[in-house]
């Protein structure tokens, strides 16, 4: 089984004095119910799993009176349990199939006999049928698909190697020359592969890369089934624009255009559809600001975006052009970059970062902006020899730079560039493998 960070989060929960409900969120497939399953069997006497997709059945269970003695008597007599006060979980699995569940927790949770974890992948998208929501009986986390330190792991890499890693990111040191190399391949294989849990176990178990492209493939149907079935009106607009994220990242700038999904299509017509994929955990925004200014929420320009893969590996399976030999072969820049920002882009959202790029007239693009100690950080993602050309980030350096002469604050707390090569840093400017993200 694949180790995976949220088993911390699991048992960090189960230990809160004043525990409520938990409810793991994220896109189908990306490992909740295993992992959740796993937890419950191993730190309880007894789990009992409820999942209302597989079994209608259970939906009647809530069907009158949602008091907690009145919805045990039902999964009792449904043949569920043992309930075992104190040293029970009970997991409502795909619980957006059931609304009345969701109601149902805030008098389970006051009852406080057993522990209760949800889960669903398209809790974003099925909510309008929630009579009440557990308001304060439920703590909510999000799950996201293997990033690269879980996928290093599933590859056999200890933690005493990313601890190496970590330790050269802080010092701002090069890494050992053999290790950087070695993860370098690793992470090649990670932007081809994905973080999807049964997607890499079935790379790990077969040397025939066309298995792991087939087990994409299933995903990807999956994934546009529940569009037909859950995107109600909306559905055609939203295939348009899933179908035309790896073109749009494929440009030289990035931004989304709606009329290349459709040559009829604007922004007020396509928000709710684009705004689908996001809530069901497909897809991420990357949100243009109009100014180098901290909140960046102050200064979202909605309207202008990025949109990303949640999952890489996904991405290069959507875009059917056999890029796979060429990162294989340590082309990363292949479709203009379009991989290599997908996957800091999936890393950065899966580290609890909010995405934000900044674009003055087309004429100045700086990839992502985060906030780190209350100043900005600025990251830009480069291929090759030419890694440390780089005009934009030299302009808003330079801009910064007469700020302070004018007696103004520094507001940019430093540069990185991401690329192939290992640690060195110049002034402002840090350059780190690409793979470090995972450490911002």
């Amino acid at each position: 089984m694949l180790k995976r960070k949220i088993l911390d989060s699991l048992i960090s929960w189960k230990s809160s004095p004043n525990k409520v409900a938990l409810l793991v969120k994220g896109a189908r497939q990306v490992g909740k119910t295993t992992s959740i399953r796993d937890f419950g069997k191993k730190f309880y006497k007894s789990f009992i799993e409820i999942n209302f997709e597989r079994n209608p059945k259970f939906i009647k269970a809530f069907d009158g009176d949602l008091d907690a003695r009145t919805i045990i008597l039902n999964l009792s007599s449904m043949g569920l349990g043992p309930f075992i006060k104190n040293e029970t979980l009970i997991f409502f699995d795909e619980i957006q199939s059931c609304p009345a569940a969701r109601t149902s927790i805030k008098f389970l949770v006051e009852d406080g006999q057993y522990d209760y974890i949800e889960s669903g992948s398209l809790l974003g998208i099925n909510y309008s049928d929630v009579s009440s929501f557990p308001v304060g009986f439920e703590e909510q986390i999000q799950m996201f698909p293997l990033d690269f330190e879980e996928f290093l792991w599933a590859n056999g890499v200890s933690n005493e190697i990313v601890e190496v890693l970590s330790q050269s990111f802080m010092s701002l040191k090069p890494a050992p020359s053999f290790i950087h190399n070695q993860i370098m391949e690793h992470f090649k294989r990670y932007m081809i592969v994905g973080g999807m849990p049964r997607v890499v176990e079935t790379f790990l178990s077969n040397s025939d890369l066309s298995q792991t492209l087939r087990a994409q493939q299933i995903i990807l149907s999956n994934y546009r089934d529940d569009i037909s079935k859950y995107a109600g009106q909306n559905k055609t607009k939203v295939k348009s624009i899933f179908d035309s994220i790896p073109e749009q990242l494929s440009k030289e700038k990035k931004r989304f255009f709606f009329n290349l999904a459709d040559k009829n299509a604007y922004f007020s017509r396509y928000d709710e559809a684009t705004s689908w994929l996001i809530d069901a955990g497909i897809a991420n925004y990357c949100i243009n600001v109009s100014s180098m200014e901290l909140p960046f929420s102050f200064f979202e320009k909605r309207n202008m975006f990025k949109l990303y893969m949640a999952d890489t590996g996904l991405l290069c399976r959507m875009a059917m052009n056999g890029i796979q030999n060429s990162l294989l072969q340590g082309d990363i820049y292949i479709n203009k970059g379009a991989i290599t920002e997908n996957v800091v882009s999936s890393i950065l959202s899966s580290n609890g970062k909010p995405l934000y790029y900044y674009d003055k007239k087309s004429r100045q693009e700086l990839d992502f902006l985060i906030n780190e100690n209350n100043a900005i950080t600025i990251i830009e993602v480069k291929s090759g020899k030419d890694y440390k050309s780089h005009s934009s980030l030299d302009s808003a350096l330079y801009l910064e730079k007469l700020a302070l002469e004018s007696k103004g604050k520094p507001y940019i707390n430093r540069a990185i560039v991401l690329s192939e090569n290992n640690v060195e840093s110049q002034g402002k400017i840090v350059y780190l493998p690409i793979y470090m993200a995972i450490f911002l």
